[in-house]
């Protein structure tokens, strides 16, 4: 597979591992509505803040859609898109890289870029992704009509879909729309509703498919060249008992096969996404326009159809979506009012001057995007945080003030890679792959304080009891001392590891 390599590459690709976990710290004045949502707005830069993210959220998000700047050598307001190629790719690399650990297994990321820097994204994020793993390059139609000051002005946005196996196979389809429905019809009253019909013939050559076929009327039929019925048969047979088979009006047309808009489940998306469809430039511009007002507006949105599109058909209700570049707040605004999950992160001041007051409004129940389609009417919440210190010291030790909750998570993705789903009223923290974790840290015990010691151990043995009573496995716990021999720690099949020692900062 062909690598890109650019000036400072060797660095550049170590850059995320270089990265301190820092604290998450939410500012409740900037926070809205329902705390429980599960919904979250970050200021911040964007990779310190996915480093923060990582233990809590590693694997568990159904679609990243990023919009990343595009190095189109233009002066905006907001941030700096004047980058050389090899400082975006600097930019570029660790962000992928770590966005990747944050999807699951039926997820999938979508990235949105012009013509610029396009071509080299594309290397780059095969190399990160795995090239086996590209689904599609959806090209979206931004424009409404050529750009009248340039010859062969560009119409279009990328959007490269990456994803596994897992994730081509839940993909979900498109909804008919209303010109698709109307489409539907019921010329003979079939009692199942109106239906379109397709052709019953299929490419190629197959033996027990090309029979020959006789209408009602009696005109006789054999496959056309080069093409074969579409099933044998006895499932033609069954078709036509079914009264699922058409032959015209007069029963004397080529047999078509009917489907009923009752049991349509929608329809494929294919790469080409039209204006029409999705939106454009001018269409987002009125939106933020609306939210905004036009001096206040952001430069580079995107239309909330064509955000819409994506979510629909990368996830379902309840999902949880990542935007890294949130820019003005669309994708965000939209994952609102479908029912997902979010977590946006911006650095720039717009986070509080443009997405705060946008998903406020969304919350007050805002008519604008999509609303009236998904038939939004107000609700739900966000809680806003920024970035604060970072969990380690100078010397990559614990600082002293973390809770026992970020620590856990913490020392849980570090063992295992996955994130900490539990809870703070125990030591045990979880199993893993026949291993079980406790910490013993910032007085979970109570009086029994943060040392390993017969009775706390008996505290653990007993939590994990109640996880998996036959548990016989190994055990390992993090906590400021032991008072166990090594013996008796081999004998139990236990590894104790100090804190904040052995808790590093580059976990």
């Amino acid at each position: 597979m062909p690598i890109l390599h650019w000036l400072t590459r060797d660095a550049d690709i170590h850059d995320a591992a270089r990265v301190p976990y820092r604290l998450l710290e939410e500012a409740p004045d900037l926070s809205t509505g329902d705390p429980d949502a599960g919904n979250m707005l970050i200021q911040g830069d964007n990779l310190e803040a996915l480093k923060a993210l990582l233990p809590f959220y590693a694997g568990q998000v159904k679609c990243i859609y990023i919009d990343p700047p595009y190095n189109t050598r233009s002066a905006f307001e907001h941030y700096d898109d004047n980058l050389e190629h090899s400082k975006w790719l600097a930019v570029m690399w660790p962000r992928l890289e770590i966005l990747r650990e944050f999807l699951a297994d039926e997820g999938s990321i979508w990235i949105n870029i012009d013509d610029e820097e396009s071509h080299y994204l594309k290397i780059i994020a095969d190399e990160i992704y795995g090239r086996k793993n590209f689904i599609v390059n959806c090209l979206w139609q931004k424009r409404t009509s050529p750009d009248g000051r340039i010859n062969m002005g560009d119409a279009h946005d990328h959007i490269f879909v990456y994803g596994s196996q897992t994730t081509r196979n839940s993909l979900n389809n498109l909804p008919l729309t209303e010109e698709q429905r109307s489409s539907y019809k019921n010329p003979d009253e079939d009692l199942r509703g109106p239906w379109v019909s397709t052709d019953f013939t299929a490419q190629g050559y197959r033996p027990n498919q090309m029979y020959e076929i006789v209408t009602p009327a009696g005109v006789r039929y054999s496959p056309p060249e080069g093409r074969c019925w579409a099933n044998v048969e006895e499932t033609f047979r069954q078709l036509c008992n079914q009264g699922r088979i058409w032959f015209g009006k007069d029963g004397k047309s080529r047999p078509r096969v009917k489907n009923y808009l009752s049991e349509a489940e929608g329809v494929k998306s294919w790469s080409w996404w039209t204006n029409r469809e999705v939106g454009h430039n001018q269409e987002a511009k009125k939106e933020v326009n609306a939210l905004f007002g036009a001096s206040n507006a952001f430069d580079t949105p995107k239309p909330e159809r064509l955000i819409q599109r994506i979510l629909h058909i990368a996830t379902n209700p309840g999902d949880l979506v990542l935007d890294s570049f949130l820019g003005s707040g669309t994708t965000a605004a939209v994952a609102h009012k479908m029912g997902r999950r979010y977590i946006g992160i911006e650095m720039g001041e717009h986070a509080v001057s443009h997405c705060v007051p946008r998903l406020n409004k969304v919350i007050d129940g805002e008519q604008g995007g999509i609303s009236k389609s998904v038939g939004w009417q107000g609700g739900g919440g966000f809680r806003f945080y920024r970035l604060g210190p970072p969990v380690f010291d100078e010397e990559g030790h614990i600082r002293s003030d973390i809770s026992f909750s970020v620590l856990a998570a913490h020392v849980y993705f570090s063992e295992t890679g996955h994130p900490w789903r539990g809870h703070t009223a125990s030591p045990f923290l979880g199993l893993h792959d026949g291993r079980a974790y406790a910490l013993l840290y910032n007085g979970i015990l109570g009086d029994k304080g943060n040392v390993l010691t017969r009775a706390t151990l008996a505290v653990i043995r007993q939590e994990i009891a109640h996880k998996d009573t036959n548990f016989a496995g190994p055990l390992t716990i993090y906590g400021e001392q032991s008072r166990l021999t090594p013996a008796t720690l081999a004998q139990q099949n236990i590894v104790f590891k100090q804190t904040p020692y052995d808790i590093k900062a580059h976990i």
